[in-house]
């Protein structure tokens, strides 16, 4: 199944398309631990699971294992992340060939992060430097349907949001059929980046990335990475609770919960979910939209 294709028979009928991202584990702990969750999430029908792409050669390997089995033993539709990083064209060509003889018919493009311990992102030799190139190439050369990122608050390298909009506009012009936001926690942010990409003509689907905070730490230490930000009272709210596990992860899926109802009410295409490899947060949630008929 093509997701932009989904996507575009799914917004007649008001049906909403429902994913999970995941990331390759490190360990055999973890990558049992990611198949539970997987199995647990899996009677919610996700219209599609993503799997991340790391910058390390095992883990690359580990995404195609992954979204091949996700697919071939789950029946679940499974979108491949790809990047840029430490990756020549023939590289990055032989990564495509293996997720197109496993049946992978989706690919999300970016550029990627630099590696752990790099401060800048370098073009690898024979390599590419955009999300946009990525795309350009994948679609020259093999037939997936293309997703790609976008940033609600800006890109923390990109200067302003009408650059922002400038590169956007390269990425859908190399190919990419619809687009996922990095996480955010106040939807002004989705609606009026809509509005503004709107207005610059980009016509595709942008579904909102929602990521429950189950950890105050953690979830610090990713908006840093992404230039994503906590509302002022969200946050007093949750370091006040840092101590108690339990009350973050209730504070963090009663907030999910309300941003999604939000964003389905005002007629999103779908909500994608950053599960961090754990299903309980995301289960409640999805519990509470079909209670309440949201989804």
């Amino acid at each position: 199944m093509r997701i932009a294709e989904f996507l575009q028979e799914a917004a007649p009928a008001g049906r909403k398309c429902l994913s999970f991202e995941f990331f390759p584990p490190k360990t055999e702990a973890g990558e049992a631990a990611l198949y539970v969750a997987i199995e647990e999430l899996r009677p919610l029908r996700p219209t599609f699971v993503s799997v991340t792409y790391g910058a390390g050669g095992s883990t690359r390997n580990k995404t195609v294992e992954i979204v091949s089995r996700i697919k071939r033993d789950l029946g679940i539709e499974a979108m491949a992340h790809l990047t840029c990083v430490g990756a020549s064209r023939s590289e990055l060509r032989a990564v495509l060939q293996r997720l197109e003889g496993a049946g992978i018919e989706n690919v999300l493009a970016l550029r990627g992060d630099p590696p752990l311990g790099q401060a800048r992102f370098e073009r690898a030799p024979d390599g590419l430097g955009y999300a946009n190139e990525l795309a350009a190439f994948i679609r020259a050369n093999f037939p997936f349907c293309l997703g790609g990122a976008c940033y609600p608050e800006r890109h923390p390298e990109c200067p302003d949001g009408a650059a922002g909009l400038q590169h956007l506009g390269l990425k859908i012009d190399a190919g990419v059929e619809f687009l996922i936001t990095q996480l955010f926690f106040e939807n002004r942010f989705y609606f009026d980046f809509v509005a503004k990409v709107r207005a610059f003509g980009i016509p595709v689907p942008i579904i909102p990335g929602i990521m429950p905070v189950t950890n105050v730490d953690q979830i610090e230490r990713f908006t840093a990475m992404c230039g994503a930000t906590i509302p002022r009272g969200y946050r007093a709210a949750l370091q006040s609770r840092r101590d108690d596990p339990e009350a973050v992860i209730e504070m963090g899926v009663s907030y999910a919960t309300a941003q999604c109802r939000q964003l389905l009410e005002e007629g999103v295409p779908g909500i994608h979910f950053y599960t961090l490899n754990k299903s309980p947060a995301t289960r409640q949630i999805l519990k509470a939209l079909r209670a309440s008929g949201h989804v």
